[in-house]
């Protein structure tokens, strides 16, 4: 039957990094415990011959003599156990902080098709929570319960070794307490893992519902959302509070019968005392040895507690650093030629659907040929595979049928990092991270310079509105950018991905959040940054596409067909509709695009 700690063997490779750190954390425990152990001792020596010399004088000096021992064991206690102390929460500290990066790390590593599964608020209570429990243990409970069960077992040897008849009987009782805490013990581990994934989905409700704050507040759900987030609250509560019931029966129960056990060692004693078999100071001796037991045995439920919340924490932590993204690169990269003039993209009969809807294709046998340098548009009506078709070229998912090549490779024989180096992307939902403007613009590159930030904001026509900012390229845009408006953080994108200088361009409705004027200036920068590259382009909006190279009609994941605007309008009855709905009005559409004066 497995340990109901056995979780907690999983954080080795952590820990063994800091080896000679463990070490010196043991030896300063062991220090400590053993100059505890030792003050019974002359404590003993004090009672039993500080007392006898007949002589005051001599009886003076005696008694001198054994307080300075125990000033010096209280001494040596003092400073084993600062040390211990030390030590020990640097490493708590320490492996906490590896591991938090560890498990960061991995998740951002991840496919996207691990987030249609996990929600990040489970993610971050993990971060957050879990890795507290963990950190509580090896920075303190683990500690505390070694040296407790070292001057446990060594009080109890002494205790055997001074009453040899009576402490066996006590050691027969102490055998009948284990046996039920083993099977409330693993109740409580249950319960404590229970109380942990009620703790995520909390925290899953919260991440998701601060994220959307605007949309809460316009629909005034803001009880509604607060009586949610309290349900889960309460289940949580309630989760916890049978799991703290069951812990403190558990607690209960081995003090009352350790305590008891060892009273009738106690008695025992005083009645060999009374009989002269032993003297005052043995008893004495005896008697702390036994408080000594006692508060181990405490200390060791208490701990033994920790350490099956934290078995439980180390589980769901190590469950997350066991899951692998089926994407990845291969172990030998194909490497991907030097070009110029753009990428050259292939689709060839793909067929595809994504792994949390595997009835529905999202591809069905679907090909499609970019030239270097050229610009393709993708239209159709949502739904129709287009935002699919950038996934791809991303590899954030792995075709089921047929191949994706970029520059003549396939992509699943790419480095991941080298593919998407040569991929610059504009998404429609403009991403902004809770720092400078110049940081968030240099995230397409970091190595870039000042001058050359700036230069792709001028280009991305977003300088005005950042020089305008209080601090300029050093100001704060607040999270998710909050500071500015949705043209701007669109604008912020663009000049991210200009900056990044690709061969390879994707736009997601990149001008979508712009005004007319601000899109007519973004467009001339897009016109700029296309130029030497090959560009695919998804557009609602058909007016912003109609002079691109070629444009693709796609409907239900597949092709329905691919020509000029021109072309299309003659001949593509899906796309002449969509065209029909877009520029409907009294005014003509002329092929060119543009709606007559």
């Amino acid at each position: 039957m497995n340990s109901p700690i056995r979780p907690l063997r999983d954080l080795a490779p952590f820990l063994r990094p800091y080896r000679v750190r463990i070490a010196l954390a043991l030896l300063f425990l062991f220090g400590a415990t053993l100059t505890t152990l030792v003050a019974p001792l002359a404590l003993r020596q004090l009672i039993d011959q500080g007392f006898m010399p007949a002589d005051p004088g001599t009886r003076a000096l005696a008694l001198r003599g054994h307080f300075l021992e125990l000033f010096v064991v209280g001494a040596a206690l003092g400073v084993f156990s600062a040390l211990r102390y030390f030590s020990v929460t640097w490493l708590g500290e320490r492996v906490t902080s590896d591991l938090r990066t560890a498990v960061y790390t991995h998740v951002l590593k991840q496919s996207p098709e691990f987030f249609e599964t996990t929600r990040t608020g489970e993610v971050l209570s993990r971060l957050t929570a879990d890795i507290t429990l963990v950190q509580t243990v090896i920075g303190s409970s683990f500690s505390l319960g070694l040296r407790n069960l070292v001057m446990g077992a060594g009080a109890l040897a002494l205790l055997v070794w001074s009453n040899p008849l009576v402490m066996f009987q006590v050691l027969g009782l102490l055998v009948l307490v284990v046996l039920p805490a083993v099977v409330i013990g693993r109740r409580v581990r249950r319960l404590s893992r229970a109380s942990q994934d009620r703790l995520a989905d909390s925290s899953a409700i919260a991440a998701e519902v601060l994220n959307a704050i605007p949309v809460v507040q316009s629909y005034v759900q803001e009880s509604w959302e607060a009586g949610r987030f309290g349900e889960a609250t309460e289940r949580t509560f309630h989760t916890s509070v049978r799991r703290i019931r069951t812990r403190s029966v558990l607690v209960a129960f081995i003090i009352s019968a350790t305590f008891g056990a060892l009273l009738w060692g106690l008695y025992q004693g005083t009645q060999s005392v009374m009989r002269g078999q032993i003297t005052a100071g043995h008893l004495g001796q005896t008697v702390v040895y036994v408080v000594l037991l006692v508060g181990s045995v405490a200390a060791l439920a208490e701990v033994w507690g920790d350490l099956q919340r934290a078995a439980a924490a180390t589980e769901r932590l190590m469950e997350l650093l066991a899951s692998r993204s089926p994407v990845a690169s291969p172990a030998v990269a194909r490497a991907l030629p030097a070009v110029q003039g753009g990428s050259s993209v292939q689709l060839e009969h793909v067929g595809f659907h994504y792994p949390s809807r595997p009835q529905a294709a999202a591809l069905t046998d679907f090909s499609l040929h970019v030239a270097p340098g050229e610009t393709l548009a993708l239209v159709g009506p949502s739904g129709a595979g287009k935002s699919t078709v950038f996934q791809l070229l991303l590899r954030f998912y792995d075709v089921q049928r047929g191949r994706v090549l970029v520059d003549g490779v396939d992509v699943r024989a790419a480095g991941l990092q080298a593919l998407r180096e040569r991929i610059g992307l504009v998404p429609q939902d403009s991403v902004i991270f809770s720092a400078s403007a110049m940081e968030n613009i240099r995230y397409g590159r970091p190595d870039a310079s000042d001058e050359e930030v700036i230069a792709a904001a001028r280009a991305a026509h977003a300088h005005e509105f950042i020089s305008a900012l209080p601090e300029g390229y050093a100001s704060f845009l607040g999270e998710r950018g909050v500071r500015l408006s949705g043209g701007q953080r669109q604008r912020m994108s663009i000049a991210r991905a200009m900056l990044k200088n690709a061969p390879l361009l994707l736009l997601d409705e990149a001008t979508s959040a712009l005004d007319t004027e601000s899109e007519r200036a973004v467009q001339d920068a897009l016109a700029r940054a296309m130029q030497g590259r090959t560009t695919l382009v998804i557009a609602h909006r058909l007016s912003t596409v109609v002079n691109a190279d070629r444009i693709a009609v796609l409907d239900h994941g597949t092709l329905v067909d691919i020509g000029t605007h021109t072309e299309l309008l003659a001949r593509c009855e899906l796309y002449a509709r969509l065209a029909a709905a877009q520029f409907a009005s009294d005014e003509p559409l002329h092929p060119g695009g543009r709606t007559a004066a």
